[in-house]
């Protein structure tokens, strides 16, 4: 990469810091800003290992007067998230959203090229692309740790930067964007960054809304459009009309598990604002058209539709916006529980669509192709896409919910005690009631709050049309029956609707028996006739490595992903794979091409389904141009893996990961489960604590309020290890694993073959690579200076960070290299710039969390305030929470 273009970043990041100090010079005076330059000093010449710096940050630090504690952590989150802004920018601009290996940057044009010399005729280009079925499904799990409000700002000055740059030759164009800037900087300063109460699932949907309004709205006909061109220079024709390979759907306001603050209620109200919020902006589209589309010649079909119409386009679109406007007001009526007396509304994607698509072929059969292909296209692709409901919504449930409810019923019944039957009975009972033509559940029975939820739920999807909604998702599913409750349940209760039913392995046993499950699943005749030729299953991928380590998950997701493919192939079913991935690499996160081509061959056959969390969603689609090269990305890596998949493992390449699994996974269990210092440590050393009190997402941080790190959800379980710098959940046990296989004669020349050949195994260690640069010995050690006090729990430290030392040399052995990251100068740049800011963070949240347990959580609102600032800053600083 050029000079010039890295001058650009740094020049932006120069730009925004001194907005941001003069911003606070104004506030606080030169005073308080020549503080902060102190701070910053000390903590950059810490990192250049000037000596003593790094103790003399921590003294200055410690000496801060309280009243400067939270300006100082605001200052510096700011400059965290105003760096952000500036990489970003430069990522959306020159094309660099992942920028893990050099060359590596999918581009759908050379990909279209391999296809074609690999064999493939540009028919079966254009087929297997109409066919491809890829949802991102955006989820609201509470990683997002930024304001909504300055979410906005933050995108304003983005446009700011763009502005800048195409105001060069332009001075007083450039003094006026300049004052724009200065104006957000100081409002963002003026803001406060962290939330006084928790959003609830409503403003958690609305959020997701917002993400489609703001930029996929925008992205979304952008990608086809490029997508289109590409395939008329390949194969002489566009994507068919009707096609979207990539569509979205969401489950922020129906991902009811381990949430009591997503009820019935609130599903229906998210499903409505959906419908709302479709209608609004199609009334934008079609305003637009008729504006736009005052063409007088017209085919005879649109003649007939219209009559002897001077402007027949323009008479179809006003017809077509009169029921698109009774549709947004009769789904405002009902959000504000009134009746609604206007005329016919929208209730089928078809119908919006089919009057579009009479403009669209009378264009082009009267010759203006060129007017066809143009805004009115744009809007035939956004109905593709999104709908009349936005997004696809998911429902979620554990299956404990369903067997509670059945439980219920069996004994008010009176034929038996549903939860004390061993499955063999359960699915005879479930498969009996699935083909009984009588109903199951009586209209007048009392039963308990929790059961009445359960069946609303089941209301509401009755309720609904099918189009406006995903899967049914069953979390913690363990046995066929899981699933058959479902089914029952949607039978009894759920009308004509039958959504997909996915069951979601998320525990290493459950990945294990996955494939028994569903072997079971797909020979029962009653539940084939009801699901059909396709399955969906959703691969947990955060509990399974909190559950098992992540070098012992992620082999075990591939082993299960392999078993499920042969087993639906052999069945003649259609299988979709599920993928709940995290943002960070302890929950499965990290670089989406090179993720989806180390999945095993055969599992990404033209259709895959994944979870887009918490601020990922901003990081990959927050803005239009950078939602437009995340969605290129996906369609690459899709379309790759379908017609040139990976190759399979070789046997040795198994009999290796069988044998390191297994050694990390007995490394992992043994300090995680079974050193009884280990929660003690977890909870002195980290924020777990006062994680909780973070306003993040409407969920519990945690599924029970007592027990151990299993009762913790994985996101806080590794947001707080985040915060610390020791990223333990993403790497311990690996280090074992692979110094044992050193040690053997063949081991290295293996390791490496397989890093080579083997995508799988390549990714993981490019995952693993990423998380140590941005893990910290340092300033894990400083943590556990400041809060731990107990001989055995620093004893337990230490030996953490000597294994993750150890690791450190074991990871750099196999890829070969000096230090880490060297194929990588933009990750490693962006790291080290970082650290100086984040830093004096780290010093204020170990001495503002010493400072909580001291006074026994009463330190004052504006201290507590601080510390949920440093949270923030780091979260910010490393790109990384949950």
């Amino acid at each position: 990469m050029s000079d010039d273009l890295h001058e650009s970043l740094r020049d932006n990041v120069r730009i925004l810091g001194d907005s941001l100090g003069h911003t606070i010079a104004d506030d606080l005076g030169d005073g308080f800003v020549d503080k902060i330059e102190a701070i910053r000093g000390l903590a950059k010449r810490g990192r250049q290992g000037e000596g003593g710096s790094q103790r003399e940050l921590i003294e200055y630090l410690r000496a801060l007067p309280d009243q400067d504690l939270l300006p100082v952590t605001r200052a510096f989150n700011q400059f965290l998230n105003l760096a952000n802004i500036a990489e970003q920018h430069y990522r959306a601009r020159f094309r660099r959203v992942e920028d893990y290996k050099p060359g590596s940057q999918p581009v759908l044009g050379e990909l279209f090229e391999r296809i074609g010399r690999s064999g493939y005729s540009p028919r079966q280009l254009i087929e297997t692309l109409a066919g491809m079925r890829v949802e991102l499904v955006l989820t609201a799990h509470p990683t997002e740790v930024i304001r909504r409000t300055l979410i906005q700002k933050y995108d304003a000055i983005d446009d700011c930067l763009t502005a800048m740059e195409g105001a060069v030759d332009y001075p007083e164009k450039a003094t006026r964007v300049q004052g724009r800037l200065q104006e957000l900087i100081s409002q963002a300063w003026h803001t406060d960054e962290i939330r006084h109460e928790r959003p609830t699932p409503v403003d958690e949907a609305k959020w997701g809304f917002a993400v489609i309004e703001n930029s996929l709205w925008q992205a979304v006909p952008d990608f086809h459009r490029d997508l289109d061109n590409l395939l008329l220079d390949a194969a002489g024709e566009r994507l068919p009309l009707d096609a979207s390979p990539l569509r979205f759907a969401s489950w922020m306001g129906g991902d009811r598990d381990g949430n009591p603050n997503v009820t019935a209620r609130v599903t229906r109200e998210v499903l409505l604002l959906g419908r709302w919020m479709a209608a609004d902006l199609y009334l934008r589209d079609l305003e637009q058209l008729k504006s736009e589309l005052s063409m007088w010649k017209a085919n005879s079909a649109l003649k007939a539709e219209v009559g002897d119409e001077p402007e027949p386009y323009r008479a179809l679109i006003r017809r077509l916006l009169a029921r698109v406007e009774a549709t947004r007001d009769w789904a405002k009526a009902c959000l504000d529980g009134r009746s609604f007396e206007g005329g016919p509304i929208i209730e089928t994607r078809d119908q919006l669509y089919a009057p579009l698509l009479t403009c669209y072929r009378s264009l082009c059969d009267v010759g203006l192709d060129t007017i066809a292909n143009g805004a009115l296209l744009d809007t035939l692709r956004r109905v593709a896409v999104f709908g009349v409901s936005l997004t696809k919504l998911d429902i979620r449930q554990e299956s404990s919910r369903h067997t509670q409810m059945l439980d219920e019923l069996t004994r008010y019944l009176g034929v038996g005690d549903y939860q004390a039957w061993d499955e063999a009975q359960r699915q005879a009972f479930l498969l009996e009631e699935l083909a009984s033509p009588r109903p199951l559940i009586p209209r007048r029975w009392d039963c308990s709050t929790e059961a009445r939820e359960v069946i609303d739920t089941f209301r509401v999807i009755a309720r609904e049309h099918r189009e406006a909604l995903g899967t049914y998702i069953i979390s913690m599913a363990g046995q066929p029956s899981d699933v058959l409750a479902v089914a029952l349940l949607m039978k009894e209760v759920g009308g004509d609707v039958r959504l997909p039913i996915a069951p979601l392995f998320e525990t290493l046993d459950d990945l294990d028996r996955s494939g028994a499950v569903i072997d079971r699943l797909l020979s029962l005749p009653g539940y084939r006739e009801m699901a059909g030729d396709s399955q969906e299953v959703m691969i947990g991928y955060s509990d399974s490595a909190k559950d098992a380590g992540q070098l012992a998950a992620a082999w075990a997701q591939y082993r299960a992903q392999e078993t499920l493919v042969e087993i639906c192939r052999r069945h003649g079913v259609d299988l979709t794979l599920f993928h709940g991935r995290g943002g960070t690499v302890g929950r499965g996160g990290g670089p989406a091409h090179a993720a989806i081509l180390s999945q095993p061959p055969g599992s990404v056959n033209g259709s895959l389904r994944v979870t887009e969390q918490g601020e990922m969603i901003r990081f990959k689609f927050g803005q239009p141009d950078i939602a437009l090269r995340s969605m290129e990305i996906y369609a690459c890596a899709v379309l790759e893996a379908t017609l040139l998949p990976p190759p399979s493992p070789e046997p040795e390449w198994r009999e290796e990961m069988d044998r390191l699994a297994e050694i990390a996974h007995g490394a992992y269990v043994s300090v995680v489960r079974e050193d009884p210092d280990f929660v003690p440590y977890f909870r002195a050393v980290t924020p777990e604590g006062a994680l909780g009190r973070l306003p993040l997402g409407s969920r519990p941080a945690k599924r029970r309020s007592e027990g151990g790190v299993e009762s913790l959800r994985a996101i806080p379980w590794i947001f707080a290890w985040t915060q610390t710098r020791l990223m333990l959940p993403a790497w311990l046990g690996s280090g074992e694993a692979f110094a044992r296989r050193l040690e053997e004669p063949d081991g290295l020349d293996r390791l490496r073959e397989m890093r080579h050949r083997w995508p799988f195994f390549g990714t993981y260690l490019d995952m693993l690579e990423m998380l140590l640069a941005k893990a910290d010995l340092g300033i894990a050690a400083y943590y556990e200076q400041r809060l731990v006090d107990e001989p055995a729990l620093q004893q337990l430290g230490r030996s953490l960070r000597e294994r993750l030392e150890r690791l450190h040399g074991v990871l750099l052995s196999i890829l070969d290299q000096q230090e880490l990251l060297e194929g990588t100068p933009l990750i490693r740049q962006a790291i080290d710039v970082r650290n100086p800011y984040i830093d004096p963070l780290h010093g204020l949240q170990a001495e503002l969390l010493q400072r909580n347990r001291d006074a026994d959580g009463a330190i004052s609102p504006a201290l507590s305030r601080a510390l949920m600032v440093t949270m923030a800053g780091i979260a910010a600083g490393l790109r990384n929470t949950g």
